[in-house]
């Protein structure tokens, strides 16, 4: 387990390991891996409470929000994307918060987190100085803020995709729109909550959280809702791929079955004439019945092509 600890000393941020705890001072604390053992110790310092603690070593929560005693807890997720913007990776992120501490812990590193840090270090009063609340709102909004490109290159890739679609269908497109669908569907299923969850943190009387910061979770709050206008309008235009992928292959059967139709038309006079000139009879034979027999073979399937095209079927 790592810790990382950042604490406002007389205007200035000490960064370091648990030694710097024990000072008095605001205080940001990130974890990075927990294990029971120090999260025992942590439990016993800053008084947290064994279910939350609990939660915490099983990385499987859902976006939520829960009030104890002597802290608030905090379950926020979001998600990075591989080379394949389909290859998603879950980070979840605990948050103990109490009236001068933030104790954020998580399983993966998270470029956000470093980011915070860095500008918490920068500028110490206009972060950390300003409540460990505001911290809070730093962490929320740089992880609802990862998600944009995620869904703008799921948007990118889903243009491109129709238009592959509607030049020439092919069965991986159909796969495809099934793996971007099952992305959406994940989305979907973190956000909603968090969504819920943040909303609580906009609200007024929220313990550990000041009225000014409040306004700040708004914005996190607003962001959320824009994600989830993104999902909903790509889930529309996903159905619409799929409607589209389909028509194309329908046209493309019925095409198919034109063509072999017209050739079945066009030999069956011929099979007729060759059959029926073919006959042992006596009365058949002679170079007359020879001349018309290869007359109405030329014949019929002309006088049936022109009529397709009279009518508009070639």
């Amino acid at each position: 387990m790592k810790v990382q600890v950042c604490t406002l000393q007389e205007g200035r941020v000490l960064t370091g390991g648990e030694e710097l705890l024990g000072l008095p001072g605001l205080k940001w604390i990130d974890i990075l891996t927990p294990q029971e053992e120090g999260m025992r110790r942590l439990a016993e310092q800053f008084r947290l409470h064994k279910l939350a603690v609990e939660d915490c070593l099983h990385l499987d929560q859902r976006p939520k929000l829960e009030e104890y005693p002597e802290h608030q807890f905090i379950v926020l997720q979001g998600f990075t994307a591989g080379k394949d913007i389909c290859d998603l990776t879950l980070h979840e992120h605990h948050f103990f918060l109490g009236p001068d501490w933030l104790i954020s812990v998580h399983e993966f590193p998270f470029e956000a987190h470093d980011e915070v840090r860095r500008r918490v270090e920068a500028d110490p009063r206009a972060t950390l100085g300003r409540g460990v609340d505001f911290i809070l709102y730093m962490l929320a909004d740089s992880l609802v803020d990862r998600q944009f490109p995620i869904l703008d290159t799921f948007g990118d890739e889903l243009e491109d995709l129709e238009t592959a679609i509607f030049e020439q269908p092919e069965k991986h497109h159909l796969q495809r729109i099934f793996e971007l669908k099952r992305m959406l569907v994940t989305f979907r299923r973190v956000l909603s909550p968090q969504r819920d969850v943040v909303g609580l943190l906009s609200r007024s009387g929220i313990t550990h959280i000041q009225e000014r910061t409040t306004l700040y979770f708004r914005d996190v709050y607003d962001h959320l809702i824009r994600l989830y206008e993104q999902i909903d309008s790509g889930r529309d235009i996903l159905g619409n791929a799929m409607d589209g992928y389909l028509s194309m292959v329908a046209n493309k059967t019925n095409d198919i079955t034109k063509q072999l139709t017209i050739f079945a038309t066009l030999f069956l006079p011929l099979s007729f004439i060759v059959g029926f000139f073919g006959q042992n009879f006596d009365q058949l034979s002679g170079r007359g019945f020879y001349y018309s027999m290869w007359a109405l073979i030329v014949a019929f399937p002309l006088a049936l092509i022109a009529w397709f095209r009279h009518n508009k079927w070639l």
